[in-house]
């Protein structure tokens, strides 16, 4: 009678356990689910965002510039992007962006290697884009080879660069930074000039300002430069292309064209004095903007090892009001 009982009470229980066990798997789903709607299980990252990876790392992308033609770049993306919240396909907090160009017959990889970016991109948590010039070169105004021959629209391109990396949610269009190295950096400066409501901050190393510059907006300006510079000489003087014999305008230019638009004085406040690398500024003025002028004395035409990361001291500084 007994073991008849436990035998009829036995289903009951079997009953219960595995009510008991739905239970248990409900209460770790719903707790499952809070977790996701608070870091965000519906917006996981995405394998790419308008075509980009969003994976750590440096990626060989294309821009479509017209119908016919696209331009090249590298897009640098650290993990702080890759591992960070994102919200409807975006990353929460879009990151600071660098565009680095480089020199005048190199490539972007020259440009990467040169400036090891990606390293400090990686620790501090910022984009780099490394653009490749038209047949290595950029169009600076009266400066360099092919681009400028050929009346390449690099303003264009290096603008609807930013607009895509900002427009798709991954750069800051307030933190946007542009430097470049020699005919980049006179690069650099030609975009500042024209289009200076896309850029925060630019860094010049090693390059002339060779464009007509009349900035309706005031923009953080670094140059760093050396004195022994034989290519694009410190006080003026060398040849600006091959087709055309005119000296390069000497730094103290563009220093004055700069400070000139955001009515600073001359830069004379020491900021930085290390070894042969001696940086003065000249404080911020309107909109925050200042120019630090890095002379670097016995300096030739190369890219200073600190520059790096000064120049990202000084970007990090500025961000567009």
């Amino acid at each position: 009678m007994q073991r008849a009982m436990q035998r009829r009470h036995r289903p009951r229980r079997l009953r219960a356990l595995l009510a008991a066990a739905m239970l248990v798997l409900v209460g770790c789903a719903d707790s499952g689910g809070d977790r996701g709607e608070s870091s965000g299980v519906h917006d996981r990252r995405p394998a790419t965002v308008a075509g980009i990876p969003t994976d750590e790392g440096p990626h060989k992308l294309h821009l479509a510039v017209d119908a016919f033609r696209q331009r090249e770049y590298l897009l640098y993306i650290p993990s702080k992007l890759s591992d960070g919240r994102w919200r409807g396909g975006r990353p929460a907090r879009p990151l600071p962006l660098v565009v680095a160009l480089h020199g005048g017959l190199a490539t972007k990889d020259k440009m990467r290697e040169l400036t090891g970016f990606d390293s400090l991109a990686l620790q501090l948590g910022f984009l780099v884009a490394y653009p490749d010039g038209f047949l290595t070169t950029w169009n600076a105004g009266d400066c360099c080879g092919a681009a400028k021959i050929g009346r390449i629209d690099d303003v264009g391109f290096l603008t609807r660069l930013i607009d895509m990396l900002t427009g798709v949610g991954l750069a800051d269009p307030r933190r946007v930074y542009v430097t470049g190295f020699s005919n980049g950096a006179g690069m650099a400066y030609r975009l500042a000039c024209e289009k200076p409501d896309k850029v925060a901050a630019i860094g010049v190393v090693e390059g002339a300002l060779v464009t007509k510059c009349t900035p309706d907006r005031p923009v953080a300006v670094m140059i760093f430069h050396g004195t022994a510079d034989r290519n694009v000489p410190f006080d003026g003087g060398g040849r600006r292309d091959i087709n055309d014999d005119r000296p390069f305008p000497p730094v103290s230019y563009a220093v004055d064209v700069w400070r000139k638009a955001a009515g600073l004085p001359r830069p004379r406040h020491k900021v930085v004095h290390d070894g042969p690398i001696d940086c003065k500024s000249t404080g911020r003025g309107a909109h925050g903007a200042e120019v630090t002028l890095c002379t670097v004395h016995g300096g030739k035409h190369t890219w200073p090892r600190p520059a790096t990361t000064m120049l990202w001291d000084f970007f990090a500084r500025h961000s567009r009001t």
